[in-house]
């Protein structure tokens, strides 16, 4: 009985020292204090040799010398050959950017205090005045109709006022005559003209995310941001970027387009530059842009700039009027009018300094392209997806108690409200994800992991939301035209999906691909220890990272145990005292994240790489705790409104079990069998226990939104609501307003039918019968009347010609392709 108490003792203390992640001087004074407690306490003699024996390694492995010699020398090796192997491209990736709370999430402790002390996004005065001013502007010059289905662009005058308002300068500093706007302005501007118009929010995202203004700031000459920066703010120069071609999308080291070193005529007199042939396809704003930034492989054959004859990706602003290039005729992606198109150029001659960064950043290509994408994949992508979200939870919400069968609105239905609820829970993360983000991007941040979770989970869950609001309008969803509010945001969702990294990809190879080595504490550090080049540092670096990372794999494993059986009770929690549990559970699938990744690294090695699926699903925890974070911050920034909760606790709801779908994948595919059990216990040692959302919760959420109230309106902040009467979504809000003030009149008619004052009939009559009977006054009637007519106009399609106007669409008037003209 004593030696099992022993045991328990023993046990519980080891436990404890792992969950806390002491260190290794703690461990083998906690093994001295144990041996010595267990000979003073008259433990079994087998005990007390075992903890002798014990304690003796503990204090061993704290003398370095020993240490490595006993062990990280001998391993070290061995590590070179079982780590990942990284090719020049995927090494200038892992490099590229910072690590924030992605890091903190793979730490398997998030420190959610450090997370909520960090500031709410705020736009200053003058970004509050641009969005006001002329961001509602332009929302209401746009006609997206006639843009995307007469005219295929945005007329003469909308591309002159994008250009004089500074739309295209928006992250161009003022001393260049740019905006000079926060990361967070940029999304809320590109926020609400997605809730508009497509087509003006991707003209006005792409010259201020990945492009050459982007690649300028970072990279480029002062002489070069002096020349060009201004141009492109005041829209002189209309920039693309042409980096994908037919045979290279996301496989950078394939990339066929090439340049080579050597001397050519410019402008009258022998420079050395380089002579580049290329092609390339799916380049935005590319048939009418004046500046062309282009991705290419330059070779020195000569060694004209230095001993290396394959010099790397490298960068290059190039005039669109510059003989050789051409410019092709343009794409339609999916019915969407902004300008995309192909262009190449066979053997053109480019001067030197048209690099961008000069001679300096040659070879520097595919680093400088990883660090920038940020703002493409944190910014414009989730900004674009989120304001498409807020448009349709907005329009559904609305349609949804407006429209009626059965006598009873549609939003009543059980059916039609889990669509509701998942449209605005999912709405409500994206705008809490898409925030957090840009507020990193503004405190410096350049989160290449993130902005691939934010790319790839926005972008999907605004699919899931477009989706489900098409089920609910119906046949009013399907049927373009004029008043169709969803129709073009349906078509154009697959377009967020596939550009900056086809959302597969992103998924199965870069989140976690990425993530695993780039946020992980120690693996990273060994990686770099296996390539130093002297012996001795290298040995030395190794034991450091190894025993470090030995530390890290024992004090996750048992985290992950613990808190599986408690449920993450014991972890740490801040912020509002109401949302306590969750911040404990995500903490416990923090660790559960961090041991299975250590699980799948160490047993799969390099192989993990081509382990797609199994490298997807872990991806998804780390996106997942990314999501739920950004749902927690956002309930703090917004002051903890109660009547929020109900969103919150969805959204919530929503990523745990999503977590879990993603663990329980990951074990049941594991390829090592016993492993996987281990993985099993360790990290759903109960099973699976979260459910999805309840149904009461589904509703409490689709109470929430079916009204006019503050919930609605926080859900959907910062669209663009037009006011003109017959604007389809402003008609809509006066339905929606006229059909709650009816729906008091209605019960009063039902009220006195079942009293038997009047029979059964049509609701006019009985509404005539009513007013008739004085049981609803005249303005009561009236408001009947407004609201059915207002819900007429509201369910009403579009209609055309038998021939859909063809036969006059040779003589429709488009505006001219005016953008490059003007410029």
């Amino acid at each position: 009985m004593a030696t099992a108490a022993w045991l328990i003792a023993l046990v519980a203390l080891a436990a404890t020292l792992a969950f806390r992640g002491v260190s290794g001087v703690a461990w083998a004074g906690a093994a001295l204090a144990a041996f010595i407690f267990s000979t003073l306490g008259g433990a079994a003699q087998w005990l007390v040799w075992l903890l002798a024996l014990l304690a003796l390694a503990a204090v061993s492995l704290n003398v370095t010398s020993l240490r490595r010699a006993l062990v990280s020398d001998r391993l070290f090796g061995w590590f070179q050959r079982v780590l990942p192997q990284v090719s020049s491209t995927e090494q200038e990736a892992l490099e590229s950017g910072t690590v924030w709370w992605d890091g903190e999430l793979f730490s398997g402790r998030p420190d959610w205090k450090k997370l909520l002390s960090t500031p709410k996004p705020q736009l200053s005065e003058e970004e509050k005045a641009f969005l006001e001013g002329p961001v509602e502007a332009l929302c209401a010059m746009v006609d997206e109709w006639r843009v995307t289905h007469e005219w295929y662009d945005l007329p003469p005058h909308v591309w002159q006022f994008i250009k004089d308002k500074g739309f295209l300068g928006m992250i161009i500093p003022k001393q260049y005559g740019g905006l000079g706007f926060s990361a967070f302005a940029h999304s809320q501007v590109i926020t609400k003209l997605a809730s508009r118009s497509g087509t003006a929010a991707v003209t006005v995202m792409v010259p201020n995310s990945l492009g050459p203004a982007e690649l300028l700031l970072n990279y480029g000459t002062e002489e070069q941001k002096t020349y060009y920066l201004p141009r492109l703010a005041r829209g002189e120069e209309i920039p693309c970027f042409a980096l994908t071609g037919p045979e290279a999308g996301s496989d950078a080291s394939a990339l066929p387009d090439f340049g080579i070193v050597c001397r050519g005529e410019h402008q009258g007199r022998e420079v050395l530059g380089i002579r580049l042939t290329w092609e390339k396809r799916y380049i935005t704003l590319g048939p009418v842009a004046t500046l062309l930034g282009l991705a290419f492989r330059l070779y020195d054959p000569e060694h004209l700039l230095g001993d290396k004859e394959d010099i790397g990706i490298t960068l290059a602003l190039i005039p669109t009027r510059h003989p050789g290039v051409h410019i092709g005729r343009r794409h339609l992606p999916l019915n969407a009018a902004f300008q995309n198109g192909p262009n190449w150029g066979k053997d053109v001659f480019i001067p030197l300094d048209w690099v961008i960064g000069g001679r300096d950043c040659v070879g520097q290509g595919w680093r400088m392209l990883m660090e920038c994408l940020a703002a493409g994949r944190s910014i414009s992508l989730p900004a674009s997806a989120t304001g498409s979200a807020k448009l349709a939870a907005r329009a559904t919400s609305a349609y949804a108690r407006v429209r009626v069968q059965f006598k009873t609105p549609i939003g009543r239905f059980e059916g039609v409200q889990e669509a509701l609820a998942r449209i605005a829970g999912n709405t409500y993360v994206m705008d809490a994800a898409r925030m957090m983000t840009a507020s990193a991007v503004d405190l410096g941040e350049r989160p290449s992991v993130i902005s691939a979770i934010c790319k790839y989970h926005l972008t999907e869950r605004g699919r899931q939301v477009i989706n489900d609001a098409m089920d609910v309008h119906g046949g009013k969803g399907i049927c373009l035209g004029p008043r169709n509010t969803l129709g073009r945001a349906y078509q154009h969702t697959p377009i967020g999906i596939t550009v900056e990294g086809a959302n597969i990809l992103t998924r199965s190879m870069i989140i976690f691909g990425q993530g695993a080595i780039r946020c992980h504490p120690y693996v990273l550090k060994e990686i770099a220890a296996t390539r130093e080049a002297d012996l001795e540092k290298a040995r030395s670096a190794f034991d450091e990272a190894l025993w470090g990372h030995i530390g890290f794999v024992l004090s996750n494993a048992v985290r992950s145990f613990v808190l599986g059986l408690t449920g993450g009770r014991g972890a740490s929690a801040a912020g509002a005292p109401v949302l306590a549990r969750y911040y404990q559970r995500l903490t416990r699938y923090s660790a559960a994240l961090a041991f299975a990744a250590d699980m799948a690294m160490l047993t799969l090695g390099g192989s993990l790489k081509r382990r797609e699926r199994i490298s997807a699903r872990l991806g998804d925890v780390l996106s997942q705790l990314y999501l739920g974070s950004a749902v927690l911050k956002r309930y703090e920034d917004d002051g903890r409104p109660a009547e929020d909760l109900p969103l919150v606790r969805w959204g919530l709801e929503d990523i745990l079990y999503r977590i879990e779908e993603a663990l329980a994948g990951l074990i049941q595919n594991f390829p090592s069998r016993p492993l996987a059990w281990l993985l099993r216990v360790m990290t759903l040692p109960l099973g699976r226990r979260q459910a999805p959302p309840s149904d009461r919760l589904g509703r409490e959420v689709v109470e929430r939104v079916l009204a006019p109230g503050a919930v609605r309106d926080r859900l959907t902040d910062g669209i663009y609501l037009p006011k003109a009467p017959q604007e389809p979504m402003a008609q809509l809000e006066r339905a929606l307003a006229a059909t709650i003030r009816a729906e008091v009149v209605e019960a009063k008619i039902r009220a006195a039918a079942k009293e038997g004052m009047f029979g059964s009939g049509r609701q006019e009559d009985q509404a005539r019968l009513a007013l008739e009977r004085s049981v609803i006054t005249r303005e009561e009637f009236d408001a009947l009347d407004e609201a059915r007519a207002l819900r007429r106009e509201v369910i009403m399609v579009d209609d055309f010609p038998p021939d859909f106007g063809m036969a006059k669409k040779p003589e429709a008037t488009a505006p001219p392709n005016t953008a490059r003209q003007t410029a």
